[in-house]
């Protein structure tokens, strides 16, 4: 007998993992200890992991933070009834996992709870002052140019629908640098197209769109922190000056002087991205706009900034017929990767959702669910209160043009993949018949061919297969 690897890859064709916005916590779980203690140096991270605590732990943080010897676990759960158990749970789990305490022997050999030193001193001088002051807290002269919270709007979301631009393959793409591109491609919200190199969105990417723009912001910005090694920038600094932006004032002008060389680079990033105002490169001053102040609100749902941006302005008709009524060329160009533009007026542009455009779409790895939720979410307030003929529908866009787009995915979907081992060249029909009967008993059979004297198995089950056959072959 023996056995070939048959691996057939099917990223085209199966769905991606969905796109996952980790928030402050979930993304400091997935650094190593050695980075929370390197990150626990700075008062504005420590306040931040605090803030966003349950508030439970938030309490046990509080009662130990004067205490300079452990406290024995019993006592900190006596603090908590047992009708509380569970939030008593999740709290120690969340200060265990973010190593804000750790645990501490006590004279006697009972076990006990202790706030990591670091933590425990760089908290108390974000609660009750003193250490050494922020880089951004020199005094400046009154600006004769000062910005008002309208403008640093507008600059914040011109520069972030910048990057949108780019990703969505709208002619409008100016502004945007090699670097964001970079991190756009490490992301996987982007891919190389295999033909002509150039880059193109990807499902997750499509994710990524459909997201609020703080989460979107805050996203980008955790990819950024994972390279930010190789722009010789520390991964903790730049996360200590990002939240320490998050406290700062919207309208109010910051100093950049003492702040270190590898400090002003990143601001030119956030610059770019459209955290920032700075009038000049070498500017002594500069304003944090919304989407800075906005990375804490990943999980508050419509920060401010896009509030006014969400009412609904697609209308969908049961002829297939698209109308969005917006003047966003960025809302354009999202609805131009599934739909067919057909006219276009100053304030409501027409398309038609066709066969070929929608997979088009699906070759670009966006999936027919993310396609009728985009235009569920978008939905003009028009089509809640449309009539459907009758037919009961969880959807609010016509039943008929639902249905033709999962069937447009369909189409593409006809065949399963899957990775499995192919055995053949048996000796003898009865060799075949013993493992056929084996792997069917187990579960391992994929396909088998008794003319052929072929078996392809799962690849999961190679290891047992081997073991079952060398005690076959030992005992015959």
């Amino acid at each position: 007998m023996s056995e070939s690897s048959k691996s057939k890859s099917a990223s085209n064709i199966n769905p991606s993992p969905t796109l996952q916005c980790k928030d402050l916590h979930e993304y400091l779980k997935s650094r190593s200890p050695q980075f929370l203690e390197t990150l626990y140096n700075y008062p504005t991270i420590c306040l931040a992991v605090y803030r966003e605590l349950p508030e439970l732990a938030r309490h046990f943080v509080i009662r130990l933070l004067f205490v300079e010897q452990p406290v024995p676990q019993a006592v900190v759960a006596s603090w908590v009834t047992q009708t509380h158990a569970k939030e008593q749970s999740k709290a120690c789990e969340a200060l265990s996992e973010l190593s804000v305490w750790q645990e501490a022997p006590i004279p006697g050999g009972l076990p006990g709870w202790m706030l990591a030193q670091s933590f425990k001193k760089n908290l108390k001088v974000a609660l009750l002052g003193g250490g050494r002051p922020w880089s951004m807290s020199s005094s400046l002269e009154p600006d004769g140019k000062a910005r008002d919270v309208a403008f640093l709007d507008a600059y914040a979301l011109e520069r972030w629908e910048c990057v949108l631009h780019y990703m969505v393959g709208s002619a409008q793409t100016e502004g945007i640098s090699a670097d964001a591109v970079r991190i756009l491609l490490h992301a996987g919200l982007m891919t190389r197209d295999a033909e002509d190199g150039t880059a193109v969105i990807t499902r997750a990417g499509f994710q990524f769109l459909l997201l609020s723009t703080a989460k979107q912001v805050w996203l980008f910005l955790q990819h950024y922190l994972h390279t930010a090694e190789k722009r010789s920038l520390s991964a903790a600094e730049c996360l200590a000056f990002l939240y320490q932006l998050s406290f700062s004032t919207l309208g109010k002008d910051y100093s950049t002087e003492g702040m270190s060389n590898n400090m002003l680079v990143f601001l030119q990033h956030l610059r770019e991205f459209g955290l920032v105002y700075q009038r000049k490169r070498k500017a002594g001053r500069f304003y944090p706009t919304r989407l800075a102040l906005n990375i804490t609100c990943v999980k508050d749902g419509i920060a401010p900034l896009e509030a006014a941006a969400s009412t609904g302005y697609i209308l969908v008709e049961t002829n297939y017929r698209v109308y969005a009524y917006t003047q966003t060329t960025l809302q354009v160009a999202l609805l131009g990767l599934f739909t067919e533009l057909i006219y276009r007026f100053p304030d409501v542009v027409v398309g038609v959702l066709t066969r070929e455009s929608v997979r088009a779409a699906l070759r670009g790895g966006i999936s027919a669910q993310q396609i009728i939720r985009y235009l569920e979410q978008h939905s003009h307030p028009q089509m809640l209160r449309s009539e459907t003929a009758g037919i009961r529908t969880s959807s609010v866009l016509p039943p008929t043009v639902v249905d033709q787009i999962q069937l447009w995915e369909s189409e593409r979907n006809r065949f399963t993949y899957t990775e499995g081992i192919v055995y053949n060249q048996f000796l003898s029909q009865a060799e075949f018949g013993v493992l056929r009967e084996y792997a069917s008993r187990c579960g391992f059979l994929t396909w088998h061919s008794e003319r052929a004297r072929t078996l392809v198995l799962t690849r999961a089950a190679h290891d047992d297969v081997k073991r079952f056959w060398k005690r076959y072959s030992k005992s015959s």
